[in-house]
């Protein structure tokens, strides 16, 4: 069996049925070829003499070439040769032909599997049932007394009937490796003629850059995120242990907020990990689409606020969490940098129980963000164990156009740790949602 798998094995198989579909796909253009034939005085009909079907399949040759311009051809091409020629899908092109050399390989490649297909599928036709025919002549008296009326006597001869079976399995193997041959020629010839030229390359490099600055950037959020949760409820869970046999009604305002912090935290990490798993599925939508789809906004800062752990005198101007007026990819980024905001302030803050005043102001082109709490330890610009910072708030300012400030300041309230933050309301054109 392994010395027939070349002939009849699956793969060839396979691209025996890639050839007959391009043989299908070749008949109209061979019916429109046998009506120019006739009507510059050749034979008519469907099936007329070989130099006219000759000069038909010629005819229709040309169409073919021109009809491989069209966008669609090398898509379909592309996922016919996938499917039935056993090429790696890596070695083939994705999308229509946008230049101009991609769209000559293309047509060429449309040709080549036409006219092979059409050969191919012409010979399968007449020779199947003719080496049959053959093969079954000493055992059918019908065959023979039909090829004797037929006029060829020669072939009812005993030496030919002995010969016959032999004959027509002959014919079929050598069917067999016409189409495996041409097969084979096939699949040589689509990585080159459907292959990816330098800009599809280009392309598919953006894409993937794109899908890893997504993921990248989706890590990084929900490490703040489940920073933040941590600092939140390390404090909470600190401060309810002090106080644990003097103030039962705070122990259970803290655990009531630990509940909430790690219930809104948990909820995040399934979404988040919900999309990543979305996007390594084929068709699954643009890599942006998941960093679209996750992450709080503005509207949810207050349920940020009331179980953060710190307690937050908070004020604002304007309506931050209307998308009318603050786009969601700023309202998104606001909400992360107010939430790494607090935790800065749990981590380094001043006295046992820290404190903050978060101002949250819509300007008329900017989002501004203040957060002053009183002077402790100077907060880390990277977090311990690879956090962000100082610095994860800046970076997001400036991917949106915006500017941060961040250090000591002496206020009318005195020396406070000051966060300050000016984003545009609509964000840089390339960053909108």
């Amino acid at each position: 069996m392994r010395l027939l798998a070349p002939l009849v094995g699956r793969r060839a198989r396979l691209r025996w049925l890639h050839l007959i579909i391009g043989g299908a796909l070749l008949m109209p253009y061979y019916l429109v070829g046998t009506v120019l034939v006739s009507m510059a005085g050749g034979e008519a009909g469907l099936f007329p003499s070989v130099p006219a079907q000759l000069a038909a399949f010629a005819c229709a040759l040309p169409m073919v070439a021109v009809s491989g311009f069209f966008p669609l051809v090398r898509p379909l091409s592309v996922a016919a040769a996938r499917a039935l020629c056993g090429v790696p899908p890596a070695l083939l092109a994705d999308g229509p032909a946008r230049t101009r050399q991609a769209r000559v390989r293309t047509t060429s490649w449309f040709t080549l599997h036409l006219g092979l297909g059409g050969i191919v599928s012409g010979i399968t036709l007449a020779l199947t049932p003719f080496a049959f025919a053959v093969a079954g002549l000493p055992f059918s008296a019908a065959l023979r007394e039909s090829w004797l009326a037929a006029g060829s006597g020669v072939l009812v001869e005993p030496w030919a009937l002995a010969l016959a079976p032999f004959a027509g399995l002959a014919m079929l193997v050598a069917l067999a490796l016409a189409a495996a041959g041409a097969g084979e020629l096939l699949a040589r010839r689509v990585p080159v003629l459907l292959g990816p030229a330098p800009e599809d390359r280009l392309a598919a490099a953006e894409r993937r850059a794109a899908d890893l600055a997504v993921r990248n950037r989706l890590a990084r959020e929900l490490h703040d995120s489940v920073g933040h949760a941590l600092s939140a409820v390390t404090l909470q869970a600190g401060a309810a242990r002090r106080v644990l046999d003097r103030d039962p009604e705070f122990v259970r305002r803290a655990l009531t907020a630990i509940e909430e912090t790690t219930r809104r935290t948990v909820g995040e990490l399934d979404a988040v990990v919900g999309l990543l798993r979305r996007d390594e599925e084929p068709g699954s939508g643009e890599p942006g689409d998941a960093e679209a789809a996750y992450g709080p906004g503005l509207d949810a800062l207050d349920g940020l606020l009331a179980h953060c752990g710190v307690p937050v005198a908070y004020e604002r101007e304007g309506d931050p969490g209307d998308p009318r007026v603050v786009v969601p990819v700023v309202s998104r980024e606001a909400y992360r940098i107010v939430q790494e905001g607090l935790s800065n302030v749990l981590r380094h803050g001043g006295g046992s129980t820290p404190t903050a005043r978060l101002l949250v102001a819509v300007r008329e082109r900017e989002l501004e963000i203040v957060m002053e709490n009183p002077p402790g330890e100077r907060p880390a610009v990277v977090r311990p164990g690879g956090g962000r910072g100082l610095r994860g708030i800046a970076e997001r300012a400036a991917l949106l156009g915006g500017r941060s400030e961040a250090g000591p300041y002496d206020g009318t309230a005195g020396s406070t740790w000051r966060l300050a933050v000016r984003l545009p309301l609509t964000g840089r054109p390339e960053e909108r949602s």
